[in-house]
């Protein structure tokens, strides 16, 4: 049975229908590097873990890419509910959709739950830098034109807020950290034509449904081009934050209870022990 979580009172983030017709759209040949250097990155991180995983599992909204590349796991997609079965893997990956998620808390949570004991949660998100030029871009020549802001770009967490959700989620041992990746291109039109290629346009549930005006996209690539180009190109980035987290289980590591050092800090460091005017 898959696993259920309440969406009654979530906020909807995410246009579903649009989302999906972006992604059937995407160009799975050329379009695909991220994920590419998100599964070559995820490769490695597996690797450093001293375990055998033998019942695996992907959210994904892109199953063919992953599927290729983890062959024995199972790919589902990442709809609000997980077509996961609880206690059931002893790993679960999610693979770059956390930001279209209307609630990426329970994202981790029904994760969390399909593992067994000891199971290992791994997933790759965007960041908050992601494509923070795009969106400083837009956003002025909107105001500019229009005199106000319209949703065009997915909401992306910071990376302290990502590592909270792992904790709220119930994981034990959480870590989380960001992998910057920039990339280059000859004008933000080129730009655009790649997101479109990942499947990654605008498909916000509140985005305005009629085409932008060709004024604002005008301006906004003069803005991109005068603010940020280096060295004849225009940059983008790219903010990979990977997650990392546990379902708890007694033969973990646990953190010592405060007051119960049996021997000082400055012993360990070889320092001498300064002591604080009361």
């Amino acid at each position: 049975m898959p696993i259920v979580r309440n969406m009654q009172n979530t906020p909807k983030l995410t246009d579903r229908k649009s989302l999906e017709r972006n992604r059937a759209r995407a160009d799975l040949t050329a379009g695909m590097f991220l994920h590419e250097a998100a599964i070559d990155e995820i490769q490695h991180r597996l690797n450093l873990v001293n375990r055998t995983f033998t019942k695996s599992a992907i959210v994904s909204g892109f199953p063919t890419v992953w599927g290729d590349a983890f062959p024995e796991a199972l790919c589902v997609p990442d709809t609000n509910t997980l077509d996961l079965k609880e206690t059931s893997y002893d790993l679960v990956i999610h693979a770059l959709g956390l930001h279209w998620a209307d609630d990426p808390v329970g994202q981790v949570i029904q994760c969390h739950r399909a593992l067994i004991s000891d199971g290992f949660f791994l997933a790759v998100a965007f960041g908050g830098q992601t494509l923070h030029e795009l969106r400083a871009s837009l956003a002025q020549a909107e105001v500019e034109i229009t005199g106000g802001l319209s949703p065009r770009i997915a909401p992306m967490a910071e990376i302290r807020d990502m590592g909270a959700l792992l904790q709220r989620a119930g994981l034990a041992l959480p870590v989380a950290d960001a992998v910057p990746l920039k990339v280059t291109y000859e004008t933000p039109w080129a730009l655009m034509k790649d997101l479109r290629m990942m499947g990654e346009n605008n498909a916000l549930h509140a985005r305005l449904k009629s085409p932008t005006r060709r004024a604002i996209m005008i301006r906004a690539s003069e803005i991109y081009v005068d603010s940020f180009m280096e060295n004849g190109r225009i940059p983008a980035t790219f903010e990979m934050i990977y997650l990392t987290g546990w379902s708890p289980d007694a033969s973990q590591q646990q953190p010592l209870r405060p007051g119960s050092a049996t021997s000082r800090l400055a012993d360990a460091l070889g320092a001498p022990e300064i002591k604080l005017p009361k």
